[in-house]
């Protein structure tokens, strides 16, 4: 399925913006607070996956390596009992595709892999993740949040990132110098019937410590 590019608004936030995968090598800049792919669903695509019910609808988490994350969607996809199809074909390509991507961009060899089905207000506050990075893309719903905020405040602008535009965003644990500002959320959704379908991929180095790390949490 083809894509085309889209306007989105980065208002002088630094905020890289590629037209195709290549372009989101900016990211790795020390002032580059985020990426964007500018890039917009087929409507085909869109509309299948917007009339799936909610309960059939993949999700899960798992820490794998990129080159496995195309067996565990057909196992998420398979659990869910999700319409097959070629828009459900190429869902599942696009997440392995992105975690392959994200997995060279961050030179990690492990990714923590997480599909949501969001109904609430998920993390409806704007924040800073405690990671070095992490990659969300909305194929359903409302996309991400962002926008630039001092002393804990919220944005004063609150920009909305399109379905299936993929936004890479720094943590904490690896910040922009200088500090950029840019926080991020989960548009509030609770009591609009609305329904998201989420992936967050995140770099992972050592699996081993992040399965301590998980025990003892």
């Amino acid at each position: 399925m083809n894509f085309v590019p889209q306007n989105i608004a980065t208002a002088n936030l630094n905020i890289a913006l590629a037209d195709d995968p290549g372009g989101l090598s900016a990211f790795n800049k020390a002032d580059c607070p985020a990426a964007i792919w500018q890039r917009q669903a087929n409507p085909e695509f869109q509309s299948w996956i917007d009339q799936v019910e909610t309960d059939r609808l993949p999700r899960g988490r798992v820490i794998l390596r990129p080159g496995a994350v195309s067996q565990a969607m057909e196992h998420l996809c398979e659990m869910a009992n999700t319409p097959k199809g070629s828009a459900l074909e190429w869902l599942k390509t696009d997440i392995s595709e992105l975690a392959s991507l994200f997995a060279d961009l961050m030179q990690a060899p492990f990714m923590r892999l997480r599909l949501d089905v969001v109904t609430t207000n998920a993390c409806r506050k704007f924040h800073i993740d405690a990671i070095t990075a992490r990659l969300v893309c909305t194929y359903r719903g409302t996309g991400t949040q962002y926008g630039t905020a001092t002393g804990g405040s919220d944005p004063k602008q609150i920009h909305t990132v399109p379905s299936c535009a993929p936004i890479l965003l720094r943590g904490s644990l690896n910040p922009t110098i200088p500090p950029s500002g840019l926080v991020h959320r989960s548009p509030p959704i609770e009591g609009t019937g609305e329904s998201r379908l989420v992936l967050v991929l995140d770099p992972v180095f050592d699996p081993d410590q992040e399965a301590e790390h998980r025990f003892h949490h």
